[in-house]
């Protein structure tokens, strides 16, 4: 399916709209709106362009943007589907700037983050399971868990795990062709 700039744009805008929590709250309903519903991405697509813009140092829902509206419809649609995703979170961070500030302390402003706030663990809790089972190996389960230690006990920065994390794919990856005779 082909969609308008415009309409790219709209998609963008609703996720960046109506999805709290930033980057990793937003992965399930991308993954929704551009694989599922307008099967602009197939999986596999969606998970390899995920785990490059992860990688890359910035927000990673701006990073998503630029890289599929680049995929979708060239530099256009980088544009726009960048602008759909952080157009609403700039006018969101106004509102706030504007009116809740003399608020924050406010029971009922307390109350309605503490609510957002949950729901944003849940979204990335979702998103963490779909790349978990997606990824199930014991490759994937042993490279996740030396990442998780890696960066909670050892204390190394996140970038350097992630490119460990790459040398050691494509380290796996290279043994598996050579073993295997098989091309990559």
């Amino acid at each position: 399916m082909n969609l308008s700039l415009g309409q790219l744009f709209l998609i963008y805008l609703r996720v960046g709209a109506f999805t709290f929590g930033g980057g990793y709250a937003m992965i399930p309903v991308f993954e929704r709106e551009l694989v599922e519903r307008h099967h602009l991405m197939a999986t596999d697509e969606f998970y390899d362009a995920l785990a490059i813009c992860q990688s890359l140092p910035g927000p990673l829902a701006v990073n998503f943007a630029v890289y599929s509206g680049l995929r979708l419809r060239g530099v256009k649609g980088a544009l726009m589907t960048t602008l759909g995703v952080t157009i609403p979170s700039f006018f969101f961070i106004l509102l706030i700037a504007m009116l809740l500030f003399n608020y924050v302390e406010h029971p009922i402003v307390v109350a309605f983050f503490q609510g957002v706030r949950l729901s944003v663990v849940a979204l990335m809790l979702v998103a963490g399971g779909k790349l978990m089972i997606r990824y199930r190996s014991y490759f994937g389960v042993a490279m996740m868990l030396i990442a998780f230690t890696l960066i909670i006990v050892v204390g190394l920065h996140p970038a350097l795990v992630i490119l460990l994390a790459g040398l050691g794919g494509y380290l796996y990856m290279t043994i598996r062709v050579v073993n295997s005779d098989e091309p990559a």
